[in-house]
């Protein structure tokens, strides 16, 4: 076994979508993601698209759902924010299906949420982002 890794980082994260364009819709429109690329991939039929909060290291791939890969169910991705209230509020205004905003005592304020797919994501309070 290596002493270290030669993974040095994580680049994006991919969530499987049905459809492309209403993915970038929301992550883009509704959760105000910068799109950082949009890459035809023509032997596949679909794009490389890759989404993400402005500065944020890590990206969200957007990839076409397919057999193998189902779109709906649970990514296990999790966004962080500084105010998980006001964003609650936001979404819930916007639309958006969200969950109980969850205010556990000694854990940072939480809550899940779902895209156009209904690929659930959350929301997690991140004090160093206020």
């Amino acid at each position: 076994m290596p002493e270290s890794s030669r993974i040095s980082g994580i680049r994006t994260i991919g969530v499987p979508v049905t459809d492309q364009d209403k993915a970038v819709d929301f992550y883009v429109g509704t959760l105000g993601f910068e799109k950082r690329m949009d890459m035809p991939l023509p032997q596949l039929g679909s794009r490389w698209i890759e989404v993400a909060p402005a500065g944020a290291a890590v990206s969200v791939a957007l990839i076409r759902a397919h057999d193998g890969l189902p779109s709906g169910g649970e990514s296990g991705v999790r966004f962080t924010t500084g105010d998980a209230a006001a964003l609650h509020a936001d979404l819930t205004a916007a639309g958006v299906e969200v969950g109980e905003l969850l205010n556990w005592p000694g854990v940072p304020p939480m809550f899940t949420f779902r895209d156009q797919d209904g690929n659930g994501l959350e929301i997690v309070q991140n004090p160093t982002d206020q």
